[in-house]
């Protein structure tokens, strides 16, 4: 029987973003990229983003968590994610905070209200190296790249950032006049991007307003993810089109993502929904093995 079979989770999202929690500590089991697959397709299971907590690998820390796609493949961050599993290890109430880790760093978690929690993101990463992109570019607030034609072209001249993993963020006059179902594979897959990379559209309403629409590598369209909110933030703060304090309006409701001055690092705050707990139906790893 896979290790897997009648194991409980929790179906969650963040803002609409489909979340599984999946809490592994006690075993040594690692899910695979197949039996990640398998969960995504199924219709109670499916999610964005499968959260998989381990023991934890440095002292003082909760957890040691790795995050799937429903393609199989890994990410190092997921900001909505990461909320739902702070609300499942913190709904007892005993505590306020807690600490999680994952292959990108440390994620400290703390809880606003009942169901809305602020994850410390850390500080972004700007360079192209650590992005990363396929070739240098000294100024990561706009590179080099355009899809469509030359003279005219659909999209171009991104900021890019990394918040864990990477994103490329188009700026734009109205994101819902674009079919980023159509454009989004297209930019996820291009060479510049050895390791792939979320694209977003993203309007500037205000000095405190963003308005976004997200691609998400190795999902899909989203109706919200964490880290691209970070991400536009962190770069229309350093195109000077926002302070370092913003709304963020994603298509299943608002962020607020602060970019704090005194140490870089980026705070998201909102909120998380339980939709119900279930268990693992054994045959729906027949094929994963």
């Amino acid at each position: 029987m896979n290790a897997l079979s009648n194991r409980p989770f929790l179906k969650m999202n963040g803002l609409g973003n489909e979340i599984v929690v999946l809490d592994l500590r006690e075993t040594g089991h690692v899910v695979t990229p197949a039996e990640a697959r398998a969960i995504a397709g199924d219709a109670r299971s499916h999610f964005d983003q499968l959260m998989v907590l381990h023991a934890p690998k440095t002292p003082g820390t909760d957890a040691f968590m790795r995050i799937y796609n429903t393609d199989g493949s890994e990410s190092a961050a997921c900001g909505n994610g990461t909320r739902c599993v702070a609300w499942a290890l913190l709904k007892d109430g005993t505590r306020d905070s807690l600490a999680l880790e994952t292959r990108a760093g440390l994620l400290p978690c703390r809880r606003v209200d009942a169901t809305t929690f602020t994850v410390d993101m850390g500080p972004p990463r700007l360079k192209w190296d650590e992005i990363p992109l396929a070739e240098e570019f000294r100024d990561t607030r706009m590179i080099e790249l355009q899809i469509g034609p030359i003279d005219a072209p659909i999209l171009h001249s991104p900021s890019v950032v990394n918040m864990g993993n990477p994103h490329a963020i188009f700026w734009v006059e109205d994101a819902s006049a674009y079919d980023l179902a159509r454009i989004g594979p297209l930019l996820e897959n291009h060479p510049i991007f050895p390791e792939r990379a979320n694209i977003s559209l993203a309007e500037v309403r205000s000095e405190e307003h963003l308005v976004l629409k997200v691609w998400e590598r190795g999902a899909g369209l989203t109706r919200a993810c964490g880290s691209a909110a970070c991400a536009a933030a962190v770069a229309a703060a350093r195109k000077g089109r926002t302070g370092r304090r913003v709304r963020v309006t994603l298509p299943g409701g608002d962020l607020l993502i602060d970019w704090r001055e005194s140490d870089g690092h980026v705070l998201m705050t909102g909120p998380v929904e339980l939709e119900w707990e279930g268990r693992f139906a054994p045959e729906l790893f027949a094929g994963a093995a």
